[in-house]
């Protein structure tokens, strides 16, 4: 007895408290792996952690999600915090010139806040645009409690070569040395030295640009220049392996697709202007597809409009392209590029495309859950509402298995065993 009361005063002392375990009633409740929906389930909670699903424990604290469709936080694969929508370079120009990263790095804060109330639980963000290694700090604000957000997989500075990324010089007086969006490098040697001290500085992801002007030719397919050489696209996968770390392509055709695949690149950011073989090559190997759809249409006329048609041609032949990936395997995981749009907008939007083209609801969902789980290697402890798992869950009032639009309006959401949104 004396033993037990000095454990507890132990205890007591170093404030360690007990943890309350959380009981959670389900309407519906869906299995994200299986697919599956069941009813009438009760989720057990303890501390950050699932511990049950199903059965009976003894709860501290009961919360009634009866009338609610229950799963689990939805993953976002591609987003930037850092940037708040840009439809034309000026837009893109004037964040990099009159907001100081401090300033974008506050405006950021909203974002993450905005992530998590629409249901993401977790993202990765693939790259500050200029703003330097602040995802890292927004990342160890998060996990540290000072503010409110999702996890974070971060990516820190994009990495392309000397001169074709904005801000372009060419844009503004040469006198000028103008800030860049990205890290830029020259040689093989360089390649290596940014993903090290990317590494160094947090980045859980390496991420480059691997192409750039794009155009379409008669046939309806699209061609593009790629940005590096064999050795410095290499030496940046090469690097990347190495660590231990993976690598996201941006890569809109088959010149960025196949150059970035063959250096060891993980998934494929848009790729909207890819072809059969790329499909086929993606699909070999397991990569991972993030095709960003709904940008792509909201940024489309406006630049169109400014003398620059691409997206409107990426536009009209992305269904297609779409239909034939999902046809000949290839990997689908939901990634938005929010950021490169308002975050005022809804961020579960490219789902409706998913649904729209073909892909069964619940299929469209393990994009966000399952599939982005396995993609950023945490499976079983993401996506999945199992025990072992962290207790990232959402509920809304509508069933969307039934329609998809459902997951535009989150009605609860707990992250880590804290309830962050309920109404």
């Amino acid at each position: 007895m004396r033993s037990i009361i000095f454990i507890v005063f132990l205890c007591t002392c170093l404030g360690v408290t007990a943890q309350k375990t959380i009981a959670i009633k389900c309407g519906k409740l869906l299995d994200t792996r299986t697919g599956s929906i069941k009813t009438k389930q009760v989720i057990y909670v303890k501390g950050s952690t699932i511990v049950s699903v199903g059965g009976e424990m003894k709860a501290d604290t009961t919360i009634d999600l009866s009338d609610a469709f229950v799963m689990p936080g939805m993953i976002d694969c591609h987003t930037h915090v850092l940037l708040q929508g840009d439809i034309t370079s000026e837009d893109y120009d004037v964040q990099l010139l009159k907001e100081s990263i401090p300033y974008r790095t506050i405006r950021a804060v909203k974002s993450c806040y905005q992530s998590l109330m629409n249901g993401f639980t977790t993202i990765r963000d693939l790259g500050t645009e200029g703003a330097g290694y602040a995802d890292v700090d927004l990342k160890r604000a998060i996990e540290n409690g000072e503010m409110a957000g999702p996890r974070l997989f971060v990516s820190t500075l994009a990495i392309n070569t000397t001169g074709h990324y904005p801000i372009k010089s060419l844009e503004y007086a040469w006198e000028l040395k103008m800030p860049k969006g990205v890290q830029e490098i020259t040689g093989a040697d360089e390649a290596r030295r940014a993903v090290r001290q990317q590494l160094e500085a947090g980045a859980d992801w390496i991420k480059i640009y691997a192409d750039r002007g794009y155009y379409r030719l008669e046939d309806g397919s699209f061609r593009s220049l790629p940005n590096f050489t064999t050795e410095e696209i290499s030496a940046i996968g090469d690097e990347t392996t190495r660590s231990r770390k993976r690598l996201a392509a941006h890569a809109m055709t088959r010149d960025g697709i196949i150059a970035a695949i063959n250096a060891g690149a993980s998934t494929i950011e848009h790729g909207s202007g890819m072809d059969e073989e790329c499909m086929k090559l993606m699909a070999s190997k397991g990569i991972y597809w993030c095709p960003t759809l709904f940008v792509n249409a909201y940024v489309a006329e406006g630049r169109a409009k400014l003398g620059s048609p691409i997206n409107l041609q990426f536009q009209q032949s992305i269904e297609s392209t779409f239909k034939k990936a999902i046809g000949m395997g290839v990997k689908l995981a939901y990634g938005t590029d929010i950021g490169g749009y308002d975050w005022k907008l809804p961020q579960a939007k490219d789902f409706e495309y998913f649904v729209q083209w073909g892909l069964d609801p619940i299929k469209a969902i393990q994009t966000a859950t399952t599939t982005a789980a396995d993609l950023l290697d945490k499976r079983g402890k993401i996506g999945e509402i199992i025990p072992g798992a962290f207790a990232d869950i959402i509920a809304m009032k509508m069933d969307p298995t039934k329609d998809i639009k459902a997951l535009q309006e989150i009605s609860w959401v707990m992250k880590g065993g804290v309830v962050w949104k309920s109404k």
